[in-house]
C-alpha cells in the first residue's frame, strides 16, 4: 500500500554546500511561453481562443514560469507503444488544457488554441542508461536527471505544454506538465483516473475525499462557549499574518542562512534527495505530543532537519550561529470545497463548483534555528512541540484565502508582469518551499504496469531548498 510510508522529495541547490562562493548566474533560456513562434489560426469559430486563468498567466510569466515534473517508476519494462496508445486514447488528450497552444494575441493576452495533438511529438523514448556508472541506482539516475530538467530544459512552445519521457533503461515514466494547465491536485487527479487498480484492473483507483482531513467533531457546548473568542482569535490572527504576507512582498526577507535562495538561484544546478518515514512511526511521535497531527510531526522533522543542516554547514557553526534564526517556509495550500484528490468528471465539469486549474493560497510557515546537539539536554521531540503551536495558529487564520484573492486584484488593476514580479520577491525573501502530494490509496497499474513508486517536484524557484512531501 502506498499509504504505509511518507516520503520527502528535497530539491536543492548543488552550491548550497559552497555558498560562500556561489556559481556565476547566466539565464541559459528565454522565456519559454513567449510570442516568438506561428501562432496558428483556429480553423473555425466553434473552437473560439480560450483567456488563461489569472494563476495561469502567472505561471506563464518569466520570473515564475513553472513546470511540474513527476517520475512514475514501474514494476516491469515499459512498453513504448502500449503507453503512446493509451495517451491517445486517454482522457488527458482530450482534455482542453492539453490540446491547446499557449499562444498570445497583439495585445500581449495569453490565451488558449485547441490543435490536433501529436503524441510521437510528446512521448519521448530513452532507451539507453542515463549513467554509465553501475553503482548509480535507478533511483539516483532518474533524480538527476529530473534535476537537470528543472533547469535546462523548457517545453516546446509549438505544441501543447506537456511531455512523457519514457527511461527505458530504468523502467521509469517522467511527466512534464506546465502549471498554467493545472495545480498538483488536478494534475494528479487526471493522471490517476488514467491508471487501474491492481487488484481490479476494471476499476480507476479511489480518487474522491483522498487526501482529505476527517470531519470535525459535532458541535458541543464547550466550543460553542469558545465561539466568540474563536472568531476574535481567528480576526486577530488574519490580521497578523496578512501584514507579515504584504511586508515579504515589498521588503522582509529572512535572515542570511545556507539555505536561503535569492534572485538567480533558480538557475544554479540542483540536486535531488529522497527521505522516507514510515507513518507507524510518526504516529508514535504523535502520540507523545497531545492532540498532534501527521502533519505536526512530518513539519516538526522538517524544521529538525533544516536546524541539523544549518549545524554541518553554516560558516559561523554552532558557536557562531545564534539560536532563534527564523527561516521561513512558502506552502501552498488548496482552496476547493472538497480538500483532497478530486473526481476529474467534476474538475472538467463547467457546473461543477470544483473547477479545474489552479486554486491554490499560499501560507508562510516559520521555523526557527534550534542547535540539534541530542547529546545534552536538546529534546528532539520540542520541534514537533513548537510546529503544532504553530499550524494550529496557521489553521485559524484566513491567510491561504486572503493570498489567493490577493493575487486575483494584483493581476487585475497592475497586469501579469507587476503579479510576477510580487510573487518572485516573496519567494526570494522566504528560505524554502513546502508542497504536498497525495498519491492513492491501493496499489495501482499503469497500462498493466505495477507502479512500484510516485514523485512529484517542480521546476526550482529561487529557494535554496524545496521540499515536496507525498504519500
Amino acid at each position: 500500500m502506498y499509504n504505509l510510508a511518507s516520503c520527502i522529495y528535497i530539491d536543492y541547490s548543488a552550491a548550497l554546500i559552497n555558498f560562500q562562493n556561489p556559481p556565476t548566474v547566466v539565464r541559459r533560456f528565454p522565456c519559454k511561453c513567449s510570442d516568438s513562434y506561428p501562432n496558428p489560426k483556429p480553423d473555425s469559430m466553434a473552437d473560439p481562443d480560450e483567456p488563461l486563468t489569472p494563476a495561469g498567466r502567472l505561471f506563464v510569466q518569466p520570473l515564475m514560469d513553472q513546470i511540474i515534473n513527476s517520475s512514475v517508476a514501474l514494476q516491469n519494462p515499459i512498453d513504448a507503444d502500449a503507453i503512446k496508445a493509451a495517451i491517445g486514447e486517454s482522457i488527458m488528450v482530450r482534455h482542453p488544457r492539453f490540446c491547446s497552444l499557449m499562444v498570445r494575441d497583439a495585445a500581449g493576452r495569453e490565451h488558449w488554441r485547441r490543435t490536433p495533438v501529436d503524441v510521437d511529438r510528446h512521448v519521448i523514448v530513452r532507451d539507453a542508461p542515463l549513467s554509465d556508472d553501475p553503482s548509480v541506482s535507478d533511483e539516483d539516475a532518474v533524480s538527476d536527471y529530473i534535476a537537470d530538467l528543472t533547469v535546462s530544459s523548457p517545453l516546446a512552445a509549438d505544441k501543447p505544454l506537456w511531455e512523457v519521457h519514457l527511461l527505458r533503461a530504468h523502467r521509469t515514466a517522467v511527466f512534464r506538465v506546465h502549471h498554467a494547465l493545472g495545480d498538483g491536485i488536478s494534475l494528479m487527479s487526471l493522471m490517476l483516473s488514467c491508471c487501474r487498480r491492481a487488484d481490479d484492473p476494471s476499476k480507476v483507483p479511489t480518487i474522491g475525499g483522498v487526501g482529505a482531513s476527517s470531519a470535525p467533531p459535532p458541535s458541543t457546548p464547550e466550543r460553542r462557549k469558545l465561539g466568540f473568542w474563536t472568531a476574535m482569535m481567528m480576526v486577530w490572527y488574519t490580521l497578523v499574518y496578512v501584514l507579515e504576507f504584504l511586508s515579504r512582498a515589498l521588503w522582509r526577507s529572512d535572515e542570511p542562512t545556507a539555505i536561503i535562495g535569492g534572485a538567480g538561484v533558480e538557475l544554479w544546478p540542483r540536486k535531488l534527495a529522497t527521505a522516507r518515514f514510515r507513518l507507524d512511526d510518526m504516529k508514535i511521535v504523535k502520540r507523545v505530543v497531545e492532540n498532534a497531527t501527521i502533519n505536526d510531526v512530518l513539519f516538526g522533522i522538517i524544521s529538525c532537519g533544516l536546524s541539523r543542516y544549518l549545524d554541518m554547514t553554516s560558516p559561523q557553526g554552532q558557536a557562531g550561529l545564534k539560536d532563534g534564526v527564523g527561516m521561513t517556509g512558502l506552502a501552498m495550500v488548496n482552496l476547493r470545497a472538497e480538500a483532497g484528490l478530486q473526481d476529474v468528471s467534476k474538475l472538467m465539469d463547467g457546473k461543477s463548483k470544483i473547477r479545474w486549474g489552479n486554486k491554490f493560497g499560499m501560507l508562510l510557515l516559520p521555523i526557527y534555528y534550534h542547535k540539534t546537539d541530542f547529546d545534552s539536554n536538546s529534546d528532539p521531540i520540542e520541534f514537533v512541540r513548537r510546529a503544532k503551536a504553530m499550524i494550529d495558529k496557521k489553521k485559524l487564520s484566513l491567510e491561504a484565502p486572503f493570498s489567493y484573492a490577493l493575487g486575483n486584484l494584483v493581476m487585475s488593476l497592475f497586469g501579469a508582469k507587476i503579479a510576477s514580479i510580487l510573487n518572485y520577491r516573496i519567494v526570494c525573501n522566504t528560505s524554502f518551499t513546502l508542497s504536498n502530494v497525495v498519491g492513492p490509496r491501493e496499489e495501482i497499474t499503469m497500462v498493466g504496469n505495477p507502479v512500484r513508486h510516485l514523485r512529484a517536484t517542480s521546476s526550482t524557484l529561487p529557494h535554496g531548498t524545496q521540499i515536496c512531501r507525498y504519500w
